[in-house]
């Protein structure tokens, strides 16, 4: 595939300003829900080869999100693209301020395995909404949803608008290698590093959407039912294999036995007693992922689940007791359906490990103490995240997502979409009638005035 051609046809497709009016936009963002409406059993199946996610899972955490980011941009687009007029200040007497909303020219989107459509298709509805071309590349670790997503785009989008790149890190590579406007990767915080050195050269502006070791916090005051039906939702959907997935629990150690006992109750009730032949338990994405991940369970003690099937890439949703930060599951993201539980007995404990490590995409707090609440979020610096539940701030298209630090670089979803493949463009329109002799300096009275005025 000739990426320089692509990429500089998709220029010269921006150049001629094909991707500016509003209207084009709008029929553009309608053609792909429609795409993707005809294709949605296509695309169902592709991520359950891949993945092996059940139709339930594809569509609320895949399909689903698309389409209500694609109506949630139709509704509110008029809006998004208006200049936005603000104050001017009294210095600047005689005119009137505004930011313009433009489109950055041509964009890549780089996206990853775990959630292939959602994670490609997402940013695109703003890199679109926005007025840019999108050069798409899918991740070849989920084959099927990459060329079911090529199959989409043809469908919705002229090449010049809209390409997707199909192929391996060499195509990675070669894309980065090209100098485009913008850049929105989803993946590792190792990868991410290597995409911003590849940005730099071209001064390219970036979003990175990384990871890292979100905290669960489990307070001695909080339902703890319900509690764990929502930590065992939220780590154990997709197996694990998400980004904003809790890494790790820290429960107050009173209530730690009985915190377990339910969370042992919650993993039967969602996948049954035999998860590994449950036919909705997502599977591992790979054989290194499933070896890497395997070998986790060696480093403490299997409390829940722990069974495998490497012939299927599958691990049971599995916690471990008896571990601490010296584990080499405490290392790194675990980013699969292992769940290491540690105990603390006073919350500076928490705080202290937290604030140790790098800022974590996501955080989740389960407490009935809105003083504890509000001392958390103060505390402590995260992405984003939820009190009482997780994963949902991800799923809603009013809450920006994005990390902090190295689990990432800016933020998306929804208006953020729109804004963060939008550069903000300042304009001051000044009055010709009038023009005041206090901004020159053969003005005799000039300084002492301003100087008032700019206090």
């Amino acid at each position: 595939m000739d990426i320089p051609m692509i990429i500089g046809r998709q220029r010269a497709f921006f150049k001629e300003e094909k991707t500016r009016p509003l209207s084009e936009r709008l029929k553009r963002l309608r053609a792909l829900q429609d795409a993707v409406k005809k294709h949605e059993p296509a695309l169902l199946a592709a991520v359950q080869k891949d993945l092996h996610k059940s139709e339930f899972e594809a569509f609320t955490t895949e399909i689903g999100l698309v389409y209500k980011e694609i109506s949630h941009a139709l509704k509110r687009l008029r809006s998004w693209v208006k200049p936005k007029r603000v104050r001017t200040p009294l210095t600047h007497w005689g005119s009137k301020s505004y930011i313009v909303p433009e489109p950055y020219g041509v964009t890549l989107i780089i996206a990853p395995w775990n959630y292939p459509l959602q994670l490609a298709l997402v940013p695109l509805v703003g890199a679109v909404a926005a007025g840019n071309t999108v050069v798409l590349k899918p991740s070849e670790l989920a084959p099927h949803v990459s060329r079911a997503i090529a199959d989409v785009i043809a469908d919705a989008f002229e090449q010049e608008w809209v390409s997707v790149v199909e192929g391996g890190v060499e195509t990675s590579t070669a894309l980065l290698a090209e100098k485009t406007d913008y850049i929105l990767f989803t993946g590792s915080t190792h990868v991410g590093r290597i995409v911003m050195t590849a940005a730099a050269k071209h001064l390219t502006p970036v979003t990175l959407e990384l990871g890292g070791k979100s905290p669960c916090i489990v307070s001695g005051d909080a339902d703890l039912k319900l509690a764990a039906k929502r930590i065992a939702f939220g780590k154990f959907t997709n197996a694990g294999q998400t980004c904003v997935a809790p890494d790790y629990v820290y429960v107050q150690r009173e209530v730690k036995d009985a915190f377990l006992g339910h969370l042992a109750a919650a993993v039967k009730e969602l996948y049954g007693e035999e998860p590994l032949r449950n036919p909705s338990y997502t599977h591992l994405i790979s054989d290194r992922h499933y070896a890497r991940l395997a070998a986790f369970l060696n480093d403490g003690r299997v409390i829940i689940g722990g069974q495998t099937d490497a012939s299927e890439r599958a691990i049971a949703p599995t916690v471990l007791d008896g571990v601490d930060w010296s584990s080499p599951v405490m290392q790194d993201e675990i980013f699969g359906p292992v769940l290491p539980v540690l105990a603390y007995d006073r919350i500076e404990e928490v705080y202290e490990a937290v604030l140790a490590r790098p800022k974590p995409l996501a955080l989740y707090l389960f407490s009935s103490s809105r003083e504890l609440q509000q001392r958390v979020i103060e505390r402590l610096s995260f992405g984003g995240g939820c009190i009482n539940d997780t994963l949902m701030h991800f799923a809603s298209s009013y809450l920006p997502v994005g990390g902090v630090g190295e689990s990432g670089i800016g933020s998306y979803h929804g208006e953020s979409t729109f804004f963060t493949f939008s550069h903000q463009k300042s304009v001051l329109r000044q009055a010709t009638w009038l023009d005041i002799p206090l901004r020159y300096p053969t003005s005799k009275a000039g300084l002492k005035i301003i100087r008032r005025l700019m206090k």
